[in-house]
């Protein structure tokens, strides 16, 4: 199962109505967000979705200040992936999880 069919299984939270502290206290990641599958207190983003190699990065919900919602990315099918701006709080631990070929 790739990244996009997984979480297209999970709904979306609230977290775009999400607001704890300024946008400018914090570092903007852009991506798609999905409420974490098992830890409520977590959030998904996928960094670049539509690309080949998109970034999985897990964040807790109390590093994130603030939420915007910007342009949907488009499929080539014409389908529209919902993107969103977070500011995270500056040092901040994430998990971030990339592609790669094994060699």
């Amino acid at each position: 199962m790739n990244t996009m069919n997984y979480l297209e299984l999970l709904p979306l939270s609230s977290i775009t109505k999400y607001k704890k502290g300024k946008p400018g206290e914090g570092i903007p990641i852009k991506g798609f967000a999905r409420a974490h599958p098992s830890d409520k207190t977590k959030l998904i983003l996928v960094k670049d979705p539509l690309g080949k190699e998109p970034t999985v990065i897990e964040f807790n919900l109390d590093d994130i200040l603030h939420v915007e919602e910007i342009p949907s990315a488009v499929t080539e099918t014409g389908e529209g992936v919902p993107l969103v701006k977070l500011w995270v709080q500056k040092g901040a631990v994430a998990v971030k999880l990339e592609p790669f070929e094994v060699k």
